[in-house]
C-alpha cells in the first residue's frame, strides 16, 4: 500500500499539516495510520476523506456539522439518514448562494453608476 508522509499529504489536498493534525484532533480524518517511528502515514482513502472534509468546509459546512455527518457515516446509519443530512446542508448552500448573487448585483449596481 503506498502511503504519505504529512507534508506531500497536505501538499496533494491542499491543506496544511497543522489542518490536517486539526482534522484528525476532531475527529474527521483517521485515525491515521503511523509509522513504526510514530510517523503519520496517509493512505489513499485518507486523501479522500481530506478532500470530502475540505469540499465541505468550502461549502461552509462547520466542524459541528461535519462531524455530526462523520458520526452518521461511522454508526452506519441508514442511507436515508445521510441524504436528509446532506439535502438540508444543501439548501442552505443554495441560500447562500442567492444572497451572494444577489449581492453581486448590487455591487453590480454600484459599479455602473459609479463608471
Amino acid at each position: 500500500m503506498t502511503t504519505l508522509t504529512p507534508a506531500a499529504a497536505a501538499d496533494r489536498t491542499g491543506v496544511s499539516i497543522d489542518t490536517l493534525r486539526y482534522y484528525e484532533r476532531e475527529g474527521l480524518i483517521g485515525p491515521i495510520r503511523r509509522s513504526g517511528g510514530g510517523r503519520r502515514e496517509y493512505t489513499a482513502d485518507d486523501v479522500f476523506w481530506i478532500g470530502l472534509v475540505t469540499c465541505f468546509r468550502d461549502a461552509g459546512l462547520g466542524i459541528a456539522d461535519l462531524r455530526g455527518f462523520v458520526a452518521i457515516l461511522r454508526a452506519e446509519h441508514p442511507p436515508q439518514e445521510r441524504v436528509a443530512f446532506l439535502r438540508e446542508r444543501r439548501s442552505a448552500l443554495e441560500q447562500r448562494v442567492t444572497a451572494l448573487h444577489r449581492a453581486m448585483k448590487v455591487l453590480d449596481d454600484k459599479i455602473a453608476y459609479y463608471s
